[in-house]
């Protein structure tokens, strides 16, 4: 597939992710149309684009009737990002909010069907796997596609909706011949973050010189942070190479403690403080690592950045992009909303 000149939607276009997706597309000369309602983007992340007449903005909630009838018109190919999310405060503690992305997902599959888009590409979640099988912190655990049910025990109605969105596409490209890919996130981390989640809660802490230095949890917890310039450069590949609904993880392989990423962070930042932990705060599943093997087999594709690398840079940003005063006017806040 040839991205030039091709009619691109991307919806939350002006998040965190959607706006590196943009980056991406617009190099390679796409014709870019970006509906979000701002609730969590930032039109300046793409506002140079759409001044310099290469990107279409269209502000617009895509959970009001009729508008993702509108979104889709014309468009060949759907990046889906658009959601009611936020970091593990966000989803452990909005949950009706969350369940709202059901309604949203399924009015976006189903009008980018009848407008004739050609291919749908939805971002979805490692937040579908099992909670049951990410209890155990001594196990080294890598989940494949294959562990998502049944039986289904998704995490939290966001990881519902999600998982939701994937057997919707499959059964359109089953019943209708629809052309889509699912993309499960792991903990994606990078410039243009938010700090309602961890890794820029984590920086942010540091930026603000808390002292006592909050962790939440145990700090045992083990993820698999993924840049997200590795992120959306695997979104592209799935663009391309996938049609037939398949869901594919995009995650490092590296399996890293929450406390091994808080005293990088202070150490980096030369941050001398005593760490709290917060064992009583959300955490989410205690051990969740990607299986990256099929994203290597389907779409040629392995994450390029390692994690304490990616983290520095990422700390770099913060430092030089943020006020300290703004931080922490909105940083409590931050933690559990969007």
């Amino acid at each position: 597939m040839h991205w030039n000149n091709r009619k691109v939607l991307v919806t939350g276009g002006t998040s965190f992710i959607g706006s590196h997706l943009t980056d991406l597309l617009v190099a390679a000369g796409a014709k870019v149309r970006i509906v979000d309602d701002l609730t969590s983007g930032k039109l300046e992340n793409v506002e140079h684009y759409v001044k310099g007449g290469k990107v279409e903005f269209v502000q617009m909630d895509l959970l009001k009737p009729g508008n993702s009838r509108k979104a889709v018109e014309g468009m060949n190919t759907v990046f889906h990002l658009a959601a009611i999310h936020g970091g593990r405060g966000y989803v452990d503690l909005h949950q009706a909010l969350c369940a709202q992305n059901l309604a949203m997902d399924g009015m976006l599959i189903k009008d980018s069907y009848e407008a004739g888009v050609e291919k749908f590409v939805f971002a979805s979640s490692g937040c579908v796997y099992p909670n049951y099988k990410q209890t155990d912190v001594k196990e080294v655990l890598y989940l494949t596609e294959d562990m998502v049910g049944p039986p289904y025990d998704a995490d939290n109605m966001y990881g519902w909706a999600k998982l939701m969105a994937e057997m919707t596409l499959k059964s359109y490209y089953k019943d209708f011949g629809m052309k889509s890919a699912s993309l499960r996130f792991f903990t994606v981390y990078g410039e243009r973050g938010h700090e309602n989640h961890a890794v820029i809660a984590m920086i942010a802490k540091a930026f603000v010189k808390m002292n006592p230095y909050p962790v939440w949890g145990t700090g045992e917890q083990i993820r698999n942070w993924t840049h997200v310039k590795d992120i959306v450069r695997g979104m592209i590949l799935a663009g391309e190479k996938i049609d037939d609904g398949t869901a594919v993880n995009l995650g490092t392989m590296e399996r890293t403690k929450v406390i091994e990423c808080a005293k990088e962070v202070l150490r980096y930042t030369k941050h001398d403080a005593k760490i709290l932990l917060q064992p009583d705060m959300p955490v989410g599943p205690l051990n969740r690592v990607a299986d990256n093997k099929l994203a290597k087999e389907l779409l040629g594709w392995e994450p390029e950045i390692k994690f304490m690398d990616g983290l520095r840079s990422t700390i770099d940003w913060y430092f030089k992009a943020k006020d300290r005063g703004q931080v922490e006017k909105i940083l409590e806040k931050m933690l559990t909303e969007r």
